[in-house]
């Protein structure tokens, strides 16, 4: 049994992981692909969409398996039977999800200023400790609250959309024109990749969804194709009311749209609905990469009084409070295009991961109970997650140099962590 409380049904769940998804990403970074993709944005975000659903459905059977807080561990763990592989990709997912977290946090203190005159690492500050607060006083709460933002920040969006198709550039639009080709389109999916990362996270919290096995993946699912949908009509609707050139120097491209549909206050009532979903952002991030830490020590990966669950609020308040302290320590790094390219490039390596341990536990664990299969097999062999994979090695070629040696430094500082936390293991066994 779960010390922790199992509060949260399908709704609940479906609208974490949308929330999770419709996140701070779209806010920036669609000005930045417009830049390479032009008017063709949309199919960067098409292809997004299609990577995600693969790994969604990589991630669906997984967890109809192995309902488990540090999803991404447990499920390399036990396709692999290896400790090493499978804590570097759980120590991928905590360190993404603390960068994630900070950087996610300094953008809203850029949106938060236009409102008061605070300094922006001082606002990212205090966010990250209110909301961990929020994350300490237990799920129920923390679900609740994600669930009011994500109404918000979607109906931004569909706001955004009915400006889109209502006003249109005299300039008309052709939706398949890109200034660099196909090249530039690739990377802008490979950018707004960002955008769609998070879905992932819902399996963290699966000691705390009520019949885990058959929502979670069901859950999974609906958000994708549901944020997708989003996004991709956001990115038809926005080239119509200001043109790519424009919308790649803007630093709040939606708000900017929506100041061209509604005046003045459609840009102040944007930034506020901005604010609520990089909130929704910060939240989720840092609940589930606390239940990423409290699983992984549980197993003996991290120290053991990680695994605490407070008395009152059944949660892991002292990873709460260790992914708080190093969120802000991170808060000072600044630009969120290199952090989100270092983040899609950790995640890529986690997806191509998880795509593979669907693979390879179809044929090591045939007969281990499935609630949810993937769909298109041969035989054993489920054909969706090869591709899922081919995509994951394909993308994380598309890099800049720097991104890659950050991300493979990260997983040398996890390296050296893992030899030097099992040596001391090892000791304490011997001296025992």
């Amino acid at each position: 049994m779960s010390e922790l409380n199992r509060r949260m049904g399908l709704f609940h769940l479906t609208m974490y992981g949308v929330g999770l998804i419709l996140g701070a990403g779209i806010y920036v970074l669609i000005g930045e692909a417009s830049g390479f993709a032009g008017d063709a944005v949309w199919i960067a975000f098409v292809l997004g969409s299609i990577v995600a659903l693969f790994a969604g459905l990589s991630y669906a059977e997984l967890s109809s398996i192995f309902p488990k807080a540090a999803a991404e561990y447990i499920f390399v763990k036990n396709a692999f039977k290896n400790n090493f592989f499978a804590f570097i990709i759980g120590w991928l997912t905590v360190i993404t999800s603390m960068i994630t977290a900070a950087t996610v946090a300094l953008g809203f203190g850029g949106y938060f200023s236009e409102f008061l005159n605070i300094p922006i690492v001082i606002s990212a500050i205090i966010l990250i400790g209110i909301l961990s607060i929020v994350n300490f006083v237990g799920i129920r709460e923390s679900s609740w609250t994600n669930t009011v933002f994500t109404i918000i920040e979607a109906t931004g969006l569909i706001l955004i959309i009915m400006i889109g198709f209502t006003i249109s550039d005299p300039e008309p639009v052709n939706y398949f024109e890109s200034p660099t080709g196909f090249t530039g389109i690739i990377i802008a999916f490979v950018l707004i990749f960002f955008a769609f990362i998070g879905f992932e996270d819902m399996a963290n919290v699966a000691e705390e969804v009520r019949n885990p096995k058959k929502v979670i993946p069901k859950a999974i699912i609906l958000s994708v194709i549901i944020s997708g949908l989003i996004y991709v009509l956001v990115s038809l609707a926005v080239v119509r009311v200001i043109n790519w050139q424009d919308l790649s120097l803007s630093a709040a491209p939606l708000a900017d749209v929506a100041e061209r549909g509604l005046g003045i206050q459609g840009h102040i009532i944007f930034s506020g609905i901005a604010l609520f979903a990089i909130t929704n952002t910060v939240l989720i991030t840092l609940v589930a990469g606390a239940r990423m830490i409290y699983g992984m020590a549980r197993d003996k990966s991290f120290p053991n009084f990680l695994t605490k669950i407070h008395s009152k609020t059944k949660t892991p308040w002292i990873a709460v409070i260790t992914i708080m302290v190093v969120a802000i320590s991170f808060s000072f790094i600044g630009d969120i295009v290199i952090i989100a390219n270092i983040t899609v490039f950790a995640v890529v390596i986690t997806f191509g991961a998880i795509n593979l341990s669907v693979i390879v536990l179809r044929y090591t664990e045939p007969d281990i109970e499935r609630k949810f299969r993937i769909p298109i097999n041969i035989g054993k062999f489920p054909v969706l997650p090869i591709f899922g994979l081919g995509i994951s090695v394909y993308m994380s070629l598309q890099f800049e140099i720097e991104v890659i040696l950050v991300g493979f430094g990260i997983i040398a500082a996890g390296s050296i962590y893992y030899i030097i936390f099992n040596k001391k293991i090892t000791r304490q066994k011997n001296k025992n």
